[in-house]
């Protein structure tokens, strides 16, 4: 089989940088282990468990419906394919002319009438880098550039093996919060962060701590950022008040994110065990 060192389709927060501190870690956890991937996003730290432990159950939460945008491949090749011809000859990471853009769009509105068009993948060709539109509407409004990638995608074999549900992450835990051998995966949208891929794309302070709920007397891997502050905000709590801190005893790795030339943030993964 295959194996992924990146999700083969974009997908906003996807934890690719974070892959080797993940498969360390992962040493430390039960190769027959029963792993949930809360908030599934792209299905890479499913797949990444299911490669390192193949007698490993994984449940993947998929619901942001990643597995439907893999299904519609063929048809993104091939309007990826035909927006490859329409480009020929611009200059690479340029602005795309407006009779050129008009060209691509009266392209895609064939796809769009048709059927869902990945609008996530196409902006990944056509925007600036970490611009992305999730509607014809939303694209045509933004101006172009020709960052056409030269090849196919492909997701031979990605899904294969995991368990793939799609349900609320709260449901989720509760099914199999008392299961054996159980580590939970959980890496929720950004705190604060109008996130246009995910769906809901809104996530508040309340939201943020709901979610910490799923950590108390389980294994976890938790991601966050330092735009959260929510590590800083659980050890504040901790000394203030009789809260209970999940992240005592964790380890903690990070990783740099630049978004673009002005802006930048650290990505953090802590790591939990308990006796399984």
């Amino acid at each position: 089989m295959k194996k992924y060192n990146q999700a083969p389709l974009p997908f906003m927060g996807q934890k690719r940088k974070f892959l080797k501190q993940f498969k360390e870690k992962l040493q430390a956890c039960p190769a027959d282990g029963l792993y949930v991937d809360l908030f599934g996003g792209s299905g890479l730290l499913s797949r990444t468990v299911k490669d390192l432990y193949p007698n490993a159950k994984v449940v993947y939460n998929d619901f942001d419906n990643y597995r439907n945008r893999i299904k519609a491949i063929p048809g993104t090749n091939a309007l990826i394919a035909d927006i490859r011809i329409l480009v020929a000859g611009l200059p690479k990471d340029k602005a795309i002319p407006i009779p050129i853009k008009d060209e691509i769009l009266k392209r895609i509105k064939q796809d769009d009438e048709c059927y869902a068009v990945d609008y996530i993948t196409l902006s990944a060709n056509l925007l600036f880098s970490m611009n992305y539109a999730i509607s014809y509407v939303t694209l045509a409004k933004q101006p172009f550039y020709n960052v056409v990638r030269s090849g196919e995608y492909d997701a031979a074999d990605y899904l294969e093996g995991l368990k793939i549900v799609s349900m609320d992450y709260l449901k989720l835990f509760e099914k199999y919060k008392k299961e054996s051998n159980v580590i939970f995966l959980v890496d929720p949208p950004y705190l604060s962060t109008e996130a246009g891929s995910y769906k809901g794309n809104y996530w508040k302070l309340a939201d943020y701590l709901n979610v910490l709920t799923v950590l108390n007397n389980h294994a976890y891997f938790y991601f966050t950022s330092n735009k959260s502050h929510i590590v800083e905000l659980c050890n504040w709590m901790s000394t203030q008040t009789n809260y209970v801190n999940p992240f005592v005893g964790a380890f903690t790795s990070t990783t740099h994110q630049q978004m673009n030339y002005s802006s930048s943030y650290t990505d953090i993964m802590l790591f939990k065990t308990v006796s399984l």
